[in-house]
């Protein structure tokens, strides 16, 4: 198969006029800094949990020694996810932040270990790790002759990318190894088929020579040809390995890279099933020694092996723990999948492709329901090459998607890994069409129009980079830079306690807590004590409203009595949306409460999709001494109040909440 015949075209093929410009990459180096740029802002947005539990709130709990909120993923009972990719990825920068800060605090007497500094430095880590998608792009599309300035500006400016991409998500990591994959697989795909090309063309040769020295001149050039049957073996059974211990998904995703793999030049004269078994032989034990570390190291880390164990050769297996294996046991259940929600097995195709991908995910379905239709209608010459470029990337974005699409539990997040193989395959579709040069619209001082599917393509990525970075939970994590002050500040034997409604979990590693369970020796008296936690949250999630006041009433009696006991002073306060700040003053308003709140402080901007604001209908709030209320028979005035009650509805508020001094009578 001749490497010519991987070439597609990126643009019109019947446009017979001047060949297109190449596109400059300076928007590319520019978005590229964005990316850089928003991560140190940072963002404020709260795309989902996992980006703080499935990693940073673990490995901060070990590194730093200090409180977190472990989640029930590593417990050391039935761990369903490996330590090792995030002790890489996150503990490594945590480690480096906090050794430079105990020489930064011992030279200059600063503290730079704050809630930012904590945030940022595993964001900025996982920022740099998203450019290997970057690189494995452009270094496919160089192999193949693509068109890598479009790609890359289409990459770069994918909210994804902006958002997902500098997050520690797990699913970010996928979509990093599964890019390098794919880079490595395509660089052996394209060095074996010159190979082999070069190969047959010389046997050729050798056949029809005519003379003893001119069949030696060409046997000596074809043993000089160099080996490509097992290029980059160990590296990618390597990676396939470490993507599947950081999320056992990546199984869905690396099974078309695989497959190309062992299947490069498979049919031609000089490769056969000889060439294939050897390389599936190859390919898992150079698997072996990664698999094996990986569970070592989570043994050790789960306490299911020891030292002593090891001097006492007392090893079983028992005494291995396989993290991928107990995952996929968990999920294959599906009433614990019930657990985090059951989707229909459509909403992939449907909406997450969509609203990661827009434009580049529209498209991409649309040509795949092509692919089906031509399929069925016998049009082989149609659709894809087995062994082509182009045949990779579409086994590579729609093999993954069936393959989740089988589990009754669907995220949009799920699909971040099949980022690069949707850009490659369609980011040159967004480009308006070159047209004659006479019929082209040109505006002044701008040059050709753009096409309308980039103008959509950048319009939504800007309002979704806003919305996930910016909007989405956006409270959060300046209330935990709050809170870490009054921790600081408050009075030594003060205990607070925070109750949290219709708001994602807050991730206590930004508070940097002593940690509690952790046994402190005082050398003077010769004991060992454990210090008492000073900070306790309660989640309410999306429950209702009269349970979160029934909630406070609880807490507050048992504070008040350890008040009494104990001589513990405490301070309680609730986390609610502003967007639910009328229901709440209308619920304690009716009930009568034991309690009355105040405003502590808003954050801004925050909206909760568990209580989106209300933009049509509303009424005002009025306090008194007591309580807040509203009055639902007043309607806004003027277009001016409307937008401003609305605005004040982007928030997320801290209220303190105390017990009541005196009764409240309603007239």
């Amino acid at each position: 198969m001749k490497y010519k015949e991987y070439k597609f075209v990126d643009f019109n093929p019947s446009w017979k006029g001047e060949p297109p410009v190449r596109l400059s990459l300076v928007p590319y180096w520019f978005l590229a800094a964005l990316r850089v740029v928003l991560t140190l802002l940072p963002q404020n947005g709260y795309v989902h949990p996992d980006e703080y539990f499935q990693s940073v709130e673990v490995v901060a709990g070990d590194v730093l020694d200090i409180d977190v909120s472990r989640p029930w993923e590593f417990n050391r009972t039935f761990p369903i996810r490996s330590i090792t990719l995030p002790f890489l990825t996150v503990g490594l920068p945590l480690t480096f932040l906090r050794k430079f800060s105990s020489l930064v605090t011992e030279w200059f007497d600063i503290n730079i270990q704050t809630p930012y500094t904590l945030l940022v430095t595993p964001r900025l880590a996982a920022c740099l790790l998203s450019f290997v998608a970057d690189y494995s792009l452009y270094r496919i599309c160089c192999a193949y002759g693509q068109n890598y300035r479009t790609r890359l500006i289409t990459l770069a400016s994918s909210y994804v990318v902006l958002v997902y991409g500098t997050r520690t998500f797990s699913n970010m990591m996928e979509m990093v190894l599964l890019s390098l994959l794919l880079f490595l697989v395509a660089d052996c795909m394209s060095f074996s088929d010159r190979v082999i090309h070069h190969d047959e063309f010389l046997s050729e040769k050798y056949r029809t020579a005519r003379s003893p020295v001119e069949r030696v001149n060409v046997f000596k050039m074809r043993s000089a040809l160099p080996p490509h049957s097992l290029t980059h073996c160990v590296t990618v059974a390597t990676i396939t390995v470490a993507g599947i211990f950081n999320r056992p998904t990546f199984i869905a995703f690396a099974f078309p890279p695989i497959f190309f793999w062992l299947h490069r030049g498979l049919g031609s004269k000089t490769v056969g099933f000889k060439d294939f078994h050897l390389r599936s032989l190859t390919f898992i034990l150079s698997g072996i020694p990664t698999v094996l570390l990986f569970i070592v190291v989570d043994s050790f880390y789960y306490g299911y092996l020891t030292n002593s164990e090891i001097q006492e050769l007392k090893v079983t297996l028992n005494n291995f723990v396989v993290t991928p294996l107990n995952f996929i046991r968990y999920n294959i259940n599906s009433k614990n999948l019930a657990q985090h929600g059951l989707h229909p097995c459509y909403l992939h195709f449907l909406v997450n492709v969509p609203l990661l991908y827009n434009v580049l995910g529209v498209v991409s379905i649309i040509t795949f329901i092509k692919m089906i239709y031509r399929g069925a209608c016998k049009q082989w010459s149609s659709l894809p090459r087995i062994q082509s470029i182009i045949g990779l990337m579409t086994a590579s974005f729609i093999t993954p998607i069936i393959t989740l699409s089988m589990f009754p539990h669907q995220e949009a997040r799920f699909l971040i890994p099949v980022t690069l193989p949707v850009v490659f395959l369609h980011a040159q579709r967004m480009q308006p069409s070159p047209e004659q040069p006479k019929k082209r619209k040109v505006i002044p001082g701008r040059g050709p129009a753009i096409g309308y599917l980039l103008t959509v393509w950048y319009l939504f990525n800007i309002l979704l980079t806003v919305f996930y970075g910016f909007l989405h939970q956006g409270g959060v994590y300046p209330l935990m830079d709050h809170l870490s002050e009054e921790m600081q500040t408050k009075p030594r034997f003060t205990v607070l306690h925070v109750v949290t409604s219709h708001t994602y979990s807050l991730p206590l590693s930004l508070l940097q807590l002593h940690n509690s369970k952790h046994v402190v020796f005082n050398r003077r008296t010769g004991e060992k004590y454990q210090r008492a936690r000073q900070f306790f949250t309660y989640e309410m999630g999306s429950k209702p409203l009269e349970e979160v006041c029934l909630k406070l009433e609880k807490l507050l009696e048992d504070c008040e009595e350890k008040s009494v006991s104990k001589k513990l002073d405490y301070r309680l306060y609730l986390v609610l949306p502003a967007s639910l700040s009328e229901d709440f003053h209308n619920i304690l308003y009716s009930s009568n409460a034991t309690f009355s709140h105040s405003v502590s402080r808003v954050f801004y901007p925050h909206v909760s999709t568990e209580a989106l604001p209300r933009f049509l209908g509303g009424a005002e709030c009025f306090e008194d001494d007591l309580v807040g209320f509203c009055d639902s028979d007043r309607i806004y005035q003027s277009p001016l109040k409307y937008i401003s009650r609305l605005m004040e509805q982007f928030g997320l508020i801290l209220m303190r909440v105390t017990k009541r001094t005196h009764s409240r009578t309603r007239e």
